[in-house]
């Protein structure tokens, strides 16, 4: 991918740890630390799993911000 740390960059916009990361992997710790620590190496598979770990929150982020906008249009239709 890039040179930034793909596993890194996923844990840190999520505010979670390489543990947290593995279990929403399902995978073992020690497979994300080997992530870490040869990133530049990652198989395919990885990289694409951790881009779409990192969109699927993109995307709820912005569904949360839209429904919030949703119910403050409605509150101020109300009154």
């Amino acid at each position: 991918m890039s040179d930034e740390n793909i596993v890194k960059k996923v844990c840190s916009e999520l505010g979670i740890t390489q543990k947290e990361l593995s279990e929403i992997l399902g995978v073992h710790i020690t497979a994300v630390q080997k992530w870490v620590a040869n990133a530049e190496n990652l198989p395919l598979q990885t990289q694409k799993s951790l881009g779409l770990v990192l969109e699927n929150y993109r995307l709820k982020s912005k569904a949360e911000k839209i429904d919030k906008i949703l119910t403050l249009i409605d509150e101020l239709k109300k009154g």
